[in-house]
């Protein structure tokens, strides 16, 4: 073989891995997104927003260099198990999901594929990581509070309605985080004077039922924990709530946004933003049990002054002091 004729053999050897790495570098990514909540609902829309924003800003865009299939079962358990078969089925690279409800079904589907997760309160007592620290296995994430922050609702309710003796406690009891937060409330209930009572949120009917049965006697108030079931059902609760005067205390912003009394609760929008750090670190070769799960930082209080007035109470200074948004 004539020496130009090698020299160029050879170059293109060493080219052709090199050029494949270059390849294989940008070849599209694929994340699958588990929402256990309705597709058309705006405020879940505006945390899938944060959550793309925050992909972007990392260097991901959809249809460059990422490819996002979504599932979302607007509540339904079953077509949550069978959503989250289905992105398993897929081989994404990373799955990202919002809630309990949503992590438990990809944990029994697969122990291999990456999965991110927001607004999962407890994850170790659900038994989705070893400790918070060292997450241990393929799951790792944002959590939004825990169960401890069930006295804050109780004590602020106390607080803003004095005379409230009765409180109906609005959870999911399918999911620990709702059986963690009835827990918690139940073992400081004494103190405060207050007598419990739970009410589900499996479906609409049985929740209108039951604040209906539960608002027939007096000084009652309603504190509404964490749950996609409560996100997908917040505007009948909230209805509810004015229908029946009363007073409630609420683990998410944008209930008293849209009409309840008053909430404490981690920026949920954050949450979303933050889960896009991790899903990018996990495409750039990191595990998930090196990853941390985070708790907030900062919780918000907020309370809506309009409906305060519609109930007929007046809310102390202390409370108006300490709140970080007043809705006149």
């Amino acid at each position: 073989m004539r020496r130009r004729e090698f020299i160029t053999l050879l170059g293109g050897a060493v080219a052709w891995p090199v050029a494949a790495r270059a390849q294989q570098s940008k070849r599209m990514r694929r994340i699958g997104v588990l929402m256990p909540y309705a597709a058309n609902d705006p405020q879940v829309q505006s945390r899938n927003a944060a959550f793309l924003q925050g992909l972007q800003q990392l260097g991901w865009t959809v249809g460059t260099n990422v490819a996002i299939d979504y599932r979302w079962s607007a509540g339904n358990e079953d077509d949550t198990r069978k959503y989250a078969a289905e992105l398993v089925a897929l081989a994404p690279d990373v799955i990202f999901a919002s809630g309990s409800t949503a992590v438990g079904p990809l944990q029994r589907a697969t122990r291999s594929v990456p999965i991110v997760f927001a607004l999962a309160p407890d994850p170790v007592g659900a038994g989705f990581v070893d400790s918070l620290a060292r997450p241990g296995a393929n799951i790792t994430g944002f959590t939004p509070y825990e169960y401890g922050i069930g006295v804050k609702w109780l004590e602020l309710l106390k607080e803003i309605a004095p005379s409230v003796a009765r409180v109906a406690v609005v959870r999911d009891p399918t999911i620990t985080a709702g059986i963690g937060s009835w827990a918690a409330i139940q073992s400081v209930s004494p103190s405060f004077g207050v007598e419990l009572r739970p009410v589900d949120v499996r479906d609409a009917g049985e929740i209108e039922r039951a604040i209906a049965a539960f608002a027939h006697n007096p000084n009652g108030g309603l504190i509404v924990t964490g749950s996609a079931l409560a996100v997908v059902h917040r505007d009948l609760i909230i209805a509810l709530a004015a229908r029946y005067r009363l007073p409630a205390v609420y683990f998410e912003r944008y209930f008293a946004t849209a009409g309840g009394l008053i909430s404490y609760g981690a920026e949920i929008i954050e949450q979303y933003r933050q889960a896009a750090s991790y899903v990018d670190r996990i495409l750039k070769g990191e595990k998930p049990a090196d990853l941390p799960v985070q708790t907030p930082t900062k919780y918000e209080l907020v309370l809506n002054l309009k409906t305060g007035k519609a109930l007929g109470l007046e809310i102390p200074p202390t409370v108006l002091a300490r709140a970080d948004e007043v809705i006149e």
